[in-house]
């Protein structure tokens, strides 16, 4: 199928709704490799698109906003509702190191009844401190874009 026809992706969870664990996988052979204590619960289950790789050389970062129980290690089907463009900054914050954007979706057929721009300020409060007991690099929200700017964005890191 044409990826301009493709109407799901599929989403590895790595992080359930709620928890204060952060784990670590290998995602490109999907492989549990460790775990850390976050300072924010997931505000929703948390994880990956398959075959992907974004500029960090991750998978594709994704959110899925549903009220249902995804549990780790869990692959959904889901379709695209936005994305929430996150940057890394240097420490003195003077310059981007690389965007790590979030891909915003819900399961596919779920009637959703959230919208993301109810869930802006929540999303962005969790990505701003979740990592404030152990912070690598510093964050930076940038907009919340629509379906066709995250479709876009996932096209351009689809493994090829």
């Amino acid at each position: 199928m044409s990826l301009d026809k493709k109407l799901s992706w599929k989403v590895f969870i790595e992080n359930e709704a709620g928890s204060l664990i952060k784990h670590i996988f290998d995602e490109k052979k999907l492989k549990y490799k460790d775990s850390i204590k976050v300072a924010r619960p997931y505000p929703y289950p948390y994880g990956f698109i398959v075959n992907t790789t974004g500029a960090d050389n991750d998978n594709v970062d994704a959110f899925v906003l549903t009220h249902q129980k995804l549990k780790r290690g869990h692959i959904v089907d889901c379709e695209v509702l936005g994305v929430m463009e996150q940057f890394e900054l240097s420490w003195d914050e003077e310059k981007v190191v690389q965007a790590d954007h979030n891909i915003l979706m819900k399961l596919v057929d779920e009637q959703l009844g959230i919208t993301i721009e109810s869930q802006k300020g929540r999303l962005r409060d969790f990505v701003l401190h979740v990592f404030d007991t152990v912070r690598l690099n510093k964050t930076r929200v940038g907009k919340f874009l629509g379906k066709e700017e995250a479709l876009a964005y996932i096209k351009k890191h689809v493994d090829k």
